[in-house]
């Protein structure tokens, strides 16, 4: 092992977009098609069967190409490369969003819930421009930490395999056909949503940390965003969700959360944050400081995969 898999990270990240002006269009990824995958194998094996299934060809692919490249550096840094760029989403977060915030402004509420709708299981015909800015920076805060920090961090501890299996398990537990279904309590893919509980466990915390960290850059507050996210979290439904939403709450000083409709009905939300109800302007500092948590992510990841890289070389 060497430093190539914390080269592979940095291109990657240059590859998607990240460092500089995002794309309008973007490629399509390879992983995008693994939801369809697991749709279509549900109906013969199960849903738990169909999830273990693609989620481990994620993985075991990942293997396959690492040990087919072995030692020859160039290679092992591409493939790295290629992954992060594959399972990466922070060029489409940034664009996404700074669409929905110019909609916003311009007082579009029609196109603003479709593109929320795209992205977000919620109902949105009837919200209003604080409602809907509010969707928008949970989507923001949420994509920040399950397409940005969770690959990158996977990618530095466990390399390709870790980068494709992240980002496959949490793309499996947030498709439609796993959505949590409120008035039943439960979701109609369990082993799909703990997966996406597991995977993104300690990258929903490293976003929160650095979302804090990060908040003085865009003109928030670091301790607010520390307030919120340890005050508000505990009541919070999702593990890993409540933890990014709230410090992106508290460090844009807005509240966030509180009663959401979804198709399958109403979720009473703990309300995140003690500031006011966000507007436009509010989208506009969510995708800058998506920006900003992501660049300090590249930076801990590099680090990571630069000592763990160490770590193998003097075991050997």
């Amino acid at each position: 092992m060497s430093a190539h898999r914390a080269v592979g990270l940095l291109l990657g990240v240059v590859a998607d977009g990240l460092v500089g002006k995002p794309r309008r269009a973007a490629p399509s990824r390879p992983v995008a098609a693994l939801p369809q995958a697991a749709d279509a194998l549900t109906g013969r094996i199960g849903s738990a069967g169909a999830t273990t299934v693609v989620a481990a060809s994620a993985v075991a692919a990942g293997m396959l190409i690492e040990r087919a490249v072995g030692r020859r550096g160039l290679l092992r840094t591409l493939a790295v490369a290629a992954g992060t760029w594959s399972a990466l989403g922070g060029a489409r977060i940034a664009a996404d969003g700074t669409e929905l915030a110019r909609d916003l402004e311009n007082g579009d509420l029609d196109t603003a819930r479709a593109r929320i709708s795209a992205t977000d299981p919620r109902c949105t015909e009837d919200l209003d421009l604080p409602g809907l800015s509010r969707a928008a920076i949970e989507v923001v805060a949420d994509q920040t930490s399950n397409a940005v920090v969770s690959p990158l961090v996977w990618g530095a501890v466990a390399g390709l395999p870790g980068i494709l299996g992240a980002r496959t398990v949490t793309l499996l537990g947030r498709r439609p056909s796993a959505a949590f279904d409120i008035g039943a309590g439960r979701s109609a893919d369990p082993a799909a949503r703990r997966l996406d509980e597991a995977a993104n466990l300690v990258p929903a915390r490293l976003t929160a940390t650095l979302t804090t960290a990060a908040a003085p850059v865009v003109g928030g507050s670091a301790r607010s965003a520390w307030q919120a996210w340890r005050r508000d979290t505990a009541a919070h439904p999702s593990p890993n969700a409540g933890r990014a939403e709230a410090a992106f709450a508290g460090a844009l000083e807005i509240r966030l959360g509180g009663r959401t409709v979804y198709p399958g009905g109403v979720a009473e939300l703990p309300v995140l944050g003690a500031g006011r109800n966000p507007d436009a302007g509010h989208v506009t500092r969510a995708v800058e400081l998506s920006r900003v948590v992501g660049l300090c992510a590249v930076g801990v990841s590099a680090v990571l995969g630069a000592v763990s890289s160490f770590g193998g070389r003097r075991r050997r």
